[in-house]
């Protein structure tokens, strides 16, 4: 049997949220798929303030947001949630197998926003399968979710963002951060979340990595040495750490099978964290069928997955045909606005960068591309 529906958003992040809550008043079928039991994707281990403006719900924490996101869904009567529901894969007759709750669907759509977030990436080292070697999202899940510390003395690897909030949430539980390492001669996060570190006396070591774990079985320290300009390990600069935990925050690649296997155009795009489809300024891929928001369409900001989710969701009712057109290009209009101002100054010059390779004209509806690099 395949069910029917008039938009399909697989994933029930920050992203695909958003997009449902925009398709709400639009009479048209919606489904969400979550691969996990409940919804919020990253949003739901963010239990830190966000950092912006008022526009940018500075202030609010994560999980709050997540939590006041899935009240507003349980409202919508032509909303249907499918949780522990996993897409596998895209079939050439517009269907996509669903393995929801130890059963099979499937699901026909008319248009498919893709918010399947983003995977952390890890780094080769010797002995980085040594117990004790997490990512930074493993570490949030296990603090803020399930309320358990990672171990005693840890060693951070990553200075952006996420590898400093992290590292903060950790010293809030009373764990010790040895250090903060970041392999670039500078720090990528907010400075104003490196100051919350460098206050509570953890060193940030910059140009630096790691070159190898070692323990009996499991983590014992960490030998750290200094860079070069190509990347490469200076010999003599070794230095060693006694730690029980190294938590990479190294950073995150955009999860996008689906629209590879839906015959998306697709670029290598560093700047954006890997392999993301082209999109016109609507967010509409190649396939027209398909949209993409939040992190699969290249890693951000959650404040920047939200407005993305909006965006994705209005553009796609509005081309269904929802009522109130008018009204919608208006607020497509603004959310585009939102997002630009979100992206101008320095912190956005990589996002900006990243955008303008995976730019796709679709007027007219013509497939044509500028994609350069």
């Amino acid at each position: 049997m395949v069910l029917y529906t008039d938009l399909l958003v697989v994933g029930g992040g920050p992203a695909g949220m958003a997009a449902v809550l925009q398709a709400a008043d639009s009479g048209l079928s919606v489904i969400l798929l979550e691969r996990y039991d409940q919804l919020g994707g990253q949003l739901v281990k963010q239990t830190h303030r966000f950092f912006g403006s008022k526009d940018e719900q500075a202030g609010t924490r994560g999980n709050v947001i997540a939590r006041a996101m899935e009240e507003e869904l349980e409202q919508l009567d032509n909303v249907t949630v499918l949780l522990e529901a996993t897409a596998l894969g895209y079939y050439e007759d517009n269907i996509l197998l669903v393995s929801a709750q130890h059963s099979l669907k499937k699901i026909k759509a008319e248009r498919i926003i893709v918010a399947t977030g983003a995977a952390e990436k890890m780094l080769t080292f010797p002995n980085n399968d040594l117990p004790g070697i997490y990512g930074a999202g493993a570490v949030q899940t296990l603090m803020n979710l399930d309320g358990v510390v990672p171990g005693r003395r840890v060693v951070m690897v990553g200075a952006g963002n996420i590898g400093l909030i992290v590292s903060y949430q950790l010293l809030q539980a009373g764990v010790e951060v040895v250090a903060v390492v970041e392999a670039a001669r500078q720090i990528g996060g907010y400075l104003v979340h490196a100051a919350k570190i460098s206050r509570t006396g953890v060193p940030i070591y910059t140009g630096q990595t790691i070159k190898r774990a070692y323990g009996n079985g499991e983590v014992e320290g960490v030998e750290l040495w200094q860079l070069d300009h190509n990347w490469q390990g200076i010999p003599g600069s070794e230095r060693s750490l006694a730690v029980d935990t190294i938590c990479l925050a190294v950073g995150l690649r955009p999860l996008t099978d689906i629209l590879v296997q839906a015959g998306c155009q697709m670029a290598y795009v560093p700047q954006l964290g890997g392999d993301v489809p082209l999109r016109d300024d609507n967010l509409k891929t190649s396939n027209h069928r398909f949209y993409v928001a939040g992190d699969a369409a290249g890693v951000e900001e959650a404040t920047a997955a939200i407005l993305e989710g909006e965006l994705a969701g209005l553009s796609a009712i509005l081309e269904l045909g929802a009522k109130e057109g008018q009204s919608l290009e208006v607020k497509k209009r603004t959310v585009k606005k939102k997002l630009d101002k979100l992206r101008k100054g320095p912190v956005g010059e990589k996002i900006r960068a990243g955008l303008l390779k995976v730019r796709r004209d679709g007027n007219a509806g013509k497939d044509r591309y500028s994609h350069t690099g």
